[in-house]
């Protein structure tokens, strides 16, 4: 919770082998942070996430990571995802993506190399920014989307869902309804 917005993190493989969970995680999400590591740069298995988010017309917000470190270059970085992203046929609106500098094990992000170092406020300040607003409505009837079944001994059967439209509350009956 920052600033009285609810900022859900879903954090996902950013390898091709765990393609159907990528996907499935990219649907459920209005926006993406790609991070990229500022010594490392763009990584093979990054390509792949990359081509997704912006197939489904993401719009990513660059963090390049560990800024702190001594071979770290994050002007290059920058310049790499620009190309990464020129080559997967974003469009004007993804290739002009905001940019977060980070050094996140010391907790501070920055939107320019020069500012000061202090604590993570630019990063959240970018996500409420530049992340469009979810399109649906309170007042409308419950529609929600499971992407992920799991299990619990405990709980039971667990559907990981979106809602769309409407709201939910602990203990209330739903219908789910099939295609048939």
């Amino acid at each position: 919770d920052y600033e009285g917005v609810r900022i859900n993190i879903i954090d996902t493989p950013g390898h091709a082998d765990f393609g159907g969970e990528v996907e499935r995680v990219l649907k459920m999400v209005d926006s993406v942070l790609l991070l990229v590591d500022a010594q490392e740069g763009v990584m093979p298995q990054t390509k792949f996430v990359v081509k997704k988010a912006l197939s489904l017309g993401h719009r990513p917000i660059v963090v390049i990571n560990k800024i702190d470190k001594p071979g770290g270059d994050p002007d290059r970085v920058v310049d790499e995802v620009f190309d990464l992203f020129a080559q997967m046929d974003a469009t004007e609106e993804q290739l002009d993506f905001p940019v977060v500098y980070a050094a996140a094990r010391d907790g501070y992000a920055k939107l320019a190399l020069s500012d000061e170092n202090k604590d993570l406020t630019p990063l959240f300040q970018t996500i409420l920014t530049e992340v469009p607003k979810p399109v649906g409505s309170d007042e409308n009837g419950l529609q929600l989307q499971v992407f992920t079944l799991d299990y619990d001994n405990f709980i039971g059967k667990i559907g990981i869902a979106r809602i769309f439209n409407g709201t939910i509350s602990m203990g209330e009956t739903v219908v789910l309804v099939k295609a048939d």
